[in-house]
């Protein structure tokens, strides 16, 4: 069931554009998992609470950030982590709540973007095992932006792409860095708390915690 607040501010959208990692996919434990035993088979550890905080970032932003990140073997890392991940397509699954906006966008003839900060080698294989593909009129990926979450271009691409003013669009983002990155594009947000769609407040974009792509 989709809540009362999220069907209005759907219904005075002109598109609804939405994160793939940990909201339109449930896949963060999966993604933490990959990315923390790729790490430690070139021996480094994953700080939990570290990874959270960034958990908006995609792989490649994240290991740049990473303390020890002169030393590492980043395309070895990415490459192993990447290989987990598409391992395991076949277990993930929609996030009811999001997935339930979605269509609700489709029958009401809105169109649907995905703005994921995450490389497209993961994103169309995960929509494609998932069912979904139909469901968005464009995918918009890491590889096609100069700049990735918190910066607005994934969104901002999304818009244009579906033709419309980036005002105009619903964003839904689980992530800080998303979150963030959908206000810098001037949208309205939803975000995500125990599975159900929330508010962003306009000046909380930087209190929400969560997490993603």
């Amino acid at each position: 069931m989709i809540q009362r607040f999220a069907a209005d501010m759907l219904a005075q959208a002109g598109a609804l554009i939405v994160d793939y990692d940990g909201t339109f996919a449930d896949t963060s434990v999966a993604r933490q998992t990959a990315l923390a035993r790729a790490l430690a088979s070139h021996g480094s550890e994953l700080d939990p609470e570290w990874y959270r905080a960034r958990i908006g970032l995609s792989i490649g932003d994240l290991l740049d950030e990473l303390p020890d990140a002169s030393r590492l073997d980043r395309d070895a890392i990415i490459a192993a982590s990447r290989s987990q991940l598409l391992g395991c397509l076949d277990s993930i699954e929609p996030v009811p709540a999001v997935l339930d906006l979605v269509r609700l966008a489709v029958e009401h003839r809105i169109p649907c973007a995905i703005a994921s900060g995450t490389t497209g080698a993961l994103v169309h294989p995960g929509l494609d095992a998932l069912g979904h593909t139909g469901l968005f009129a464009a995918v918009v990926v890491r590889e096609d932006v100069a700049r990735g979450k918190p910066a607005p271009d994934l969104f901002l691409t999304a818009a244009d792409r579906l033709g419309i003013p980036a005002a105009r669009g619903l964003a839904v983002d689980d992530a800080p860095q998303g979150i963030e990155a959908a206000r810098r594009a001037r949208m309205r947000v939803l975000t995500l708390h125990s599975g159900l769609l929330a508010r962003v407040p306009n000046d909380a974009a930087h209190a929400i915690a969560g997490g993603d792509s």
